[in-house]
């Protein structure tokens, strides 16, 4: 007689899935519950609901009462936890996130993210970022910069903190922060953004 077969851990069966481990991987101090998942993602709680239990079965996330609602948590004591984490940073955490947000502003020839928060995704020791710096080098209109920062904010959690450049500041040797930010660790997301010949007439 054949055994039944050991349930598959359910990672990313859908993009609503994907989702919500992120929300709870990614922001592990935030106390989620069914109602504040449901408007973060904008997925119904009947959507959600499912999801949380075979994740809480799986062990992937923990649920603990509170009053009159469910604490959801991810798992850090699942063996899948670090490079699940992993995973959904590359995924959805601030390199894609601000690659997706960035990709649709003409003009930029680099785009950095520098600072702490490149310094600890190097390895580098110290205290854990509070915000995100990022280094657009190109012919940039402000207005849509800007407005790309805030997004990206808005999705990671944190400020994101946009510093233009022009190609002819890049290439200063006497600009100090300049000097700096190419000394140091950085996150290169310049390939992640459509080349000109992709790039969608406006």
């Amino acid at each position: 007689m054949r055994s039944a077969a050991a349930p598959v851990v359910p990672i990313f069966k859908s993009r609503t899935q994907a989702e919500l481990l992120a929300a709870l991987y990614l922001r592990s101090r935030q106390n989620w519950t069914l109602a504040s998942l449901s408007r973060e993602l904008g997925v119904a709680p009947s959507t959600l609901h499912p999801e949380i239990r075979r994740l809480v079965e799986a062990q992937l996330i923990t649920a603990t009462e509170l009053g009159r609602s469910r604490v959801l948590h991810a798992n850090p004591d699942h063996p899948l936890f670090q490079p699940l984490a992993e995973i959904l940073s590359y995924m959805y955490g601030p390199r894609a996130v601000i690659s997706e947000e960035f990709a649709g502003i003409p003009g930029i020839e680099r785009l950095l993210v520098f600072g702490s928060w490149a310094a600890r995704h190097a390895g580098n020791p110290g205290p854990v970022p509070h915000d995100i710096d990022i280094l657009v080098v190109g012919e940039v209109d402000r207005t849509a910069l800007y407005a790309a920062a805030d997004r990206a904010q808005e999705r990671i959690g944190m400020p994101v903190n946009p510093v233009l450049a022009s190609p002819r500041r890049w290439d200063a040797e006497s600009d100090a922060l300049i000097r700096q930010i190419k000394s140091a660790p950085v996150i290169d997301l310049t390939a992640d953004l459509p080349t000109r010949s992709e790039t969608p007439p406006p």
